[in-house]
């Protein structure tokens, strides 16, 4: 069925129920001694109107798995399924077919038994098309049934009303802790999974990591899989050439701004700083493949460097590091801005110079809020992938010379996963270790910068 007609079918029905509902209670208002009742009319409404219309879309929703397996099983007990293959892949490579041509999203016939089951499909969607919209029309008339039964002078319909809203609100606000919490339970599985094929010893404190998707899944190779080099160039691009580019920029320009620039320059200038937070990695990570990787390389060669790499772990930090100056800038803006004017004005009158003052007054006041600038910085670095791919490569190398060619965690993530490998393989199952350590690391960093942040604004509020 088409999620379109449960959804118009909930809401036409809902506005009929808020119609009638507020009709109703019009005459009660009306009837009513002074005219008063227990809540306006349109909360009536509204209680009718979400009384009819949530248990339809919710039955709608059950519907939609359950008629998908009935539809199945009325296909496969048809007698046009006798011909089916016993293979799996095969099977379902034909009846997925066969659908696509019953519903009509593809007419193009790549095996010849599909198009005899695409009439038991036909027959079977519109059957339990028409049993689920019945089963919803009265799932709705007992709704509304209910609902009208209810509805009285002295119902407190507002309280009613209130409460599912509440309710609602609750739900949405879960999502991002059910979601985080999705991924956690996952990428645990995932990684337990993996252990039991590879050491965390040697995943943890190996120095190879050359993963051989196509090798013996039941006796694979501990030493290809050595996550150091993975770790270094993650935190050698992310978390120190990035940062040694974007702190000192990030904290002059927050400076600049907040002490020394006039109300007017200010205004167009930090709004053209904060673009650069808009602007996509991809862009990002062009300009560091066309621009500033082959400057670093001619640059190198000129110093004497011979055969320097066109794609270096210096190119990607530089490039990552002006992507989150944004970042820093913001946060130390902030942080300084909301250092109290008493603390200036008191450095001011003891004779201390505004350099003075901002050294030893404002920045060491505001420092809470910096660093969890820094920190916030330091984690959407880490998570970078575009860049490092278009300019720093994909070699696991453990260097610490810039100008080598390295890869970070992420990056390896993405090959892994985007590969012919099967996910019972090690090699695959290496992405989601991996992506397990860097969402430990980034939500460790993000809540050592939450945490900062808050004691911050205790302080200064």
């Amino acid at each position: 069925m088409s999620p379109v007609i449960p959804l118009l079918l909930a809401l036409g029905l809902g506005l009929a129920g808020w119609l009638v509902a507020r009709a109703r209670a019009w005459t009660f208002k009306r009837a009513a001694p002074h005219g008063r009742i227990a809540a306006l009319p349109q909360y009536h409404a509204w209680y009718a109107a979400l009384w009819i219309a949530v248990p339809l879309l919710l039955f709608f929703l059950l519907w939609d798995y359950v008629s998908g397996q009935l539809i199945m099983a009325h296909v496969l007990a048809s007698p046009e399924a006798a011909a089916l293959p016993q293979s799996g892949l095969r099977r379902d490579t034909i009846l997925n077919e066969a659908f696509s041509i019953a519903s009509g999203t593809s007419n193009r016939v790549l095996n010849e038994e599909s198009v005899a089951l695409a009439e038991p499909f036909r027959q079977a969607v519109s059957r339990y098309q028409l049993i689920g919209i019945a089963i919803g029309l009265v799932i709705a008339g007992a709704a509304a049934a209910w609902a009208f039964l209810r509805l009285k002078p002295d119902f407190a319909a507002r309280t009613k009303v209130e409460r599912l809203v509440l309710a609602a609100l609750l739900l949405a606000s879960l999502v991002a802790i059910l979601t985080t919490l999705g991924i956690f339970v996952t990428l645990v599985f995932e990684t337990v999974r993996f252990f039991g094929m590879i050491s965390p010893i040697d995943f943890l404190f190996g120095t190879h990591w050359n993963p051989d998707p196509m090798g013996n899944a039941a006796n694979p190779d501990p030493s290809r899989y050595g996550a150091i080099p993975l770790f270094w160039g993650t935190l050698f691009i992310g978390a120190i050439i990035a940062m040694i580019v974007a702190i000192p920029l990030g904290m002059m320009s927050a400076i600049y701004l907040t002490q020394y620039a006039r109300p007017a320059t200010r205004k167009w200038i930090k709004p053209a700083l904060e673009v650069l937070a808009g602007v996509p990695t991809v862009v990002y990570g062009y300009f560091a493949a066309l621009t500033v990787a082959p400057a670093i390389r001619d640059m190198a060669l000129a110093i004497g460097v011979s055969n320097p790499s066109s794609e270096s772990a210096l190119a990607a930090g530089l490039v990552m590091g002006v992507m989150i100056i944004p970042f820093v800038s913001s946060m130390a803006d902030d942080s300084i801005a909301a250092v109290p004017q008493a603390m200036r004005d008191g450095s001011l009158a003891m004779g201390a110079t505004a350099n003075e003052t901002i050294r030893r007054v404002l920045v060491p006041a505001a420092l809470p809020g910096i660093v969890g600038g820094v920190m916030l910085a330091v984690s959407r670095a880490i998570g970078e992938t575009m860049i490092v791919v278009m300019a720093a490569s994909t070699a696991a190398t453990l260097s610490a010379n810039p100008l080598d060619s390295m890869t970070t965690v992420t990056v390896q993530i993405v090959a892994l996963l985007t590969g012919e490998g099967s996910f019972d393989h090690p090699a695959t199952l290496a992405a989601f270790a991996l992506g397990f350590v860097l969402f430990l690391v980034t939500l460790a960093l993000n809540f050592i910068a939450l945490r900062v942040v808050k004691r911050f604004r205790e302080a200064y509020e």
